[in-house]
C-alpha cells in the first residue's frame, strides 16, 4: 500500500523512518529488530538522496508499506540515476578505517539487517528497493 511520496531529503528520512517504525510495531518486532529496520531504511533514505539523486531535494521517494504474515514489506521508489547492485564490492571490514573504501558499506548494512532485500527497474527512470523483515518464531 502506498503511504505517500516525500521529497528526496535529510528531513523526510526521519519522518519515513518513524512511519516505518509504527507499522513494524503492529507486527511485535523486538526492540533490537525495530532499531535494525529503522536503521535500513535510513541508509537506504540516504543512498537515494546521495547516489540517486546527487544531492537533497532534487526528486521524490515514494514509500509503500505492507504487514501480512508477520511480515514487514517496506518499497522505496525513486525517479533517480539507476543502481546496479553488482558494481557495489563487498565492504572491506579488516583494513584499518584510514585505508578502507568508502562504498559499499550501505548495502552491506541493509543485506544484514533485513531478511531479503529486491532491487528492481521495472520501467525506465524507476528505480525500486524492497525490504523485507520477518518476525522470527
Amino acid at each position: 500500500m502506498k503511504i505517500a511520496t516525500f521529497p528526496a531529503n535529510y528531513a523526510s528520512v526521519r519522518i519515513i523512518c518513524n512511519i516505518v517504525t509504527e507499522h513494524a510495531k503492529n507486527i511485535n518486532f523486538s526492540s533490537r529488530d525495530l532499531y535494525g529496520i529503522e536503521l535500513a531504511v535510513d541508509e537506504a533514505c540516504a543512498n537515494i538522496i546521495d547516489h540517486a539523486y546527487g544531492g537533497e531535494n532534487i526528486g521524490t521517494i515514494d514509500l509503500f508499506i505492507s504487514t501480512e504474515n508477520n511480515e514487514l514489506r517496506v518499497t522505496l521508489e525513486d525517479r533517480g540515476q539507476a543502481f546496479e547492485p553488482a558494481e557495489v564490492l563487498p565492504p572491506d571490514l579488516e583494513s584499518p578505517l584510514e585505508i578502507r573504501a568508502e562504498r559499499g558499506l550501505g548495502v552491506f548494512l541493509i543485506n544484514t539487517l533485513m531478511d531479503e532485500i529486491f532491487f528492481e527497474a521495472p520501467e525506465p527512470g524507476l528505480n525500486r528497493l524492497t525490504m523485507v523483515k520477518r518476525l522470527k518464531a
